[in-house]
């Protein structure tokens, strides 16, 4: 399961429904941690065909948490994988391209109720 910390304005519209996608910056250590999501193991040993399947095919668990620390506000939510640009509106830079998680299912979680 991947944990990713999220600002607090993009974490309420994530609980609304009202963003359908979360970016991550395509750089190693998301290459690391989204590989070994979807494939096992970092994207830098995996066949890119491998890696274009998965993307095409899986979804992966995702923990968006506001803040840090045990108790803070935390959504669970289904993502798909997979690369592209991302919307301006939602928190991307215009003609960057990122690891786009698009947003599937959407609960809210505390793991300490």
């Amino acid at each position: 399961m991947l944990v990713l910390p999220i600002k607090k304005k993009w974490f309420e519209m994530i609980e609304k429904g009202q963003k359908k996608e979360e970016y991550r910056e395509i750089k190693d250590y998301y290459d690391t941690r989204i590989g070994k999501e979807l494939c096992g193991f970092p994207f830098k040993w995996c066949r890119k065909e491998l890696i274009e399947n998965r993307m095409a095919n899986e979804t992966i668990e995702v923990i968006f948490r506001n803040g840090y620390g045990y108790d803070v506000p935390t959504l669970y939510c289904k993502c798909k994988v997979k690369m592209g640009y991302g919307k301006e509106e939602w928190g991307a830079i215009p003609g960057k391209q990122y690891y786009i998680l698009e947003i599937l299912s959407v609960e809210r979680w505390n793991k300490y109720d």
